[in-house]
């Protein structure tokens, strides 16, 4: 597929605290419908559809979600993560000041993170369109050894809570159990089985990533799904011939993220050793072939050579990278302040450091802080990502979702919007499905719904 839709689902942590002028407390529970009371018109459950064509809801545990909306580009997907952001920031303010008109003195932190303290992980999901004639083997056989190796530089970091404390790459590794977990349990595995394309079945499945982390830097992200997108291509055309199978992929996994110089070897099933960073070397010399017969286009470039450069850093010297990689940026951070206090690398004020550095409001948010230095590599503007809040992508279905939504909420049209359909209720009774990601247009739909 030359053009594919892609998706992005960050689950957010989120502490509600108490500041020095008393009040009442308030429970998670609670923080959470203040976040959402915006937003939710008197819903009984937190779970909407934006102007901006996204899914904002709640999800097991209290934590708000964020689902971008349907992408064909993996720059339109960076701009609307981002947007989530923001959405996210702005309602959290709305909500502590409804908070404190009705007597709660507080502060909405919300973590774009992927552990809490107690250890309970929570998640990053990918989502890419793909073509339904690629056999689920043959996608985990020839996805499994990429994803393993990908978090050297798609991880977001993350300090022990050991007694020796200690740094990893990646905070989703220690929690994957499995190579392949089924879709209806909750075990996590490499690949994920659910299969809910939102789409024709009979022509696309959905790829469901569970394994990467949530990333701030714009930079990660778009290299994560760039290459992510690359790889899905050369694997629907059978072009990945090699096999790199790992022999202990889970184990793999987990070896990876605990070296911070990226040359642990992994033993392949050939009984070969490679390092992540070799092993991710192999796959972009299969797509520098890949793209020496089939035609590329400006951004794939981009991400090819952004993803030479960060694998040739990452074999010489990782820190090198403190301006790209989210593991890079805050581990340099971390070890700058644990010199200067003469810190363990397991102290709560550390602990603390590597939590607000996942802080989405930029007052308060270490990488926000870092971003506003220049220190930070960037890859949209903060214009894209204010227009991102209000407006859907122009290419794809997300286009007459937002749409609809914004003149639903003005002209208070009793509906029901999901991502593949739309429903109009009294006096219309109508049901407009879409069955098309890439199409940017419902017809009928227009016609009808504009005319009301």
């Amino acid at each position: 597929m030359n053009r594919r839709i892609y998706g992005l689902e960050n689950e957010y942590g989120i502490i509600c605290t108490s500041d020095r002028r008393g009040g009442k407390a308030l429970s998670i529970q609670n923080a959470v419908m203040y976040l959402f009371r915006e937003i939710i018109s008197g819903r009984m459950y937190p779970d909407v559809f934006l102007e901006n064509g996204a899914r904002f809801y709640q999800d097991i545990g209290c934590h708000p979600e964020y689902a971008t909306p349907e992408c064909d580009n993996v720059m339109d997907l960076v701009t609307h993560d981002k947007a989530g952001e923001r959405i996210i920031e702005r309602l959290s303010v709305s909500a502590e000041r409804k908070m404190r008109s009705d007597g709660f003195m507080g502060r909405i932190s919300v973590f774009k993170n992927n552990t809490d303290t107690p250890g309970n992980t929570y998640g990053c999901h990918e989502n890419y369109l793909m073509d339904r004639r690629v056999s689920f083997r043959q996608l985990a056989l020839q996805l499994i050894p990429f994803f393993v190796t990908r978090q050297v530089f798609a991880g977001a970091g993350k300090v022990k809570p050991t007694n020796r404390g200690g740094y990893a790459i990646s905070q989703r590794a220690q929690h994957i159990r499995e190579e392949i977990s089924i879709a209806t349990t909750t075990a996590r595995g490499i690949i994920n089985t659910r299969d809910e394309p939102h789409a024709d079945r009979e022509k696309y499945r959905r790829l469901h990533v569970i394994v990467g982390d949530s990333n701030m830097s714009e930079f990660t992200t778009y290299l994560k799904v760039g290459t992510t997108a690359i790889v899905l291509r050369m694997i629907e055309d059978n072009f990945i011939k090699k096999r790199l199978a790992l022999r202990d992929s889970v184990r793999a996994i987990q070896q990876i993220s605990e070296d911070t110089t990226c040359t642990r070897k992994i033993e392949l099933e050939n009984g070969k050793r490679l390092s992540g960073v070799e092993l991710q070397w192999e796959y972009l010399e299969c797509a520098k072939r890949y793209f020496e017969e089939v035609e590329s286009d400006p951004v794939t470039d981009q991400i090819m050579a952004r993803w030479e450069y960060v694998l040739t850093c990452l074999e010489t010297e990782p820190m090198q990278l403190d301006r790209e990689l989210d593991w890079v940026i805050k581990k340099k951070l971390i070890e700058t302040y644990v010199k200067s206090r003469n810190l363990k690398w397991n102290s709560a004020k550390v602990m603390m450091l590597d939590l607000q550095y996942h802080n989405i409001r930029p007052e308060f948010g270490l990488y926000y802080k870092i971003e506003k230095k220049g220190l930070a590599e960037r890859t949209v503007t903060d214009e894209q990502i204010e227009h991102a809040m209000h407006h859907p992508p122009e290419t794809t279905r997300a286009k007459f979702r937002g749409r609809f939504v914004k003149l639903a909420n003005e002209r208070k049209i009793l509906c029901g919007v999901n991502w593949s359909y739309i429903q109009l209720y009294e006096p219309y009774q109508k049901l407009f499905l879409s069955t098309d990601p890439l199409q940017a247009e419902y017809e009928e739909a227009s016609r009808m719904i504009y005319s009301i």
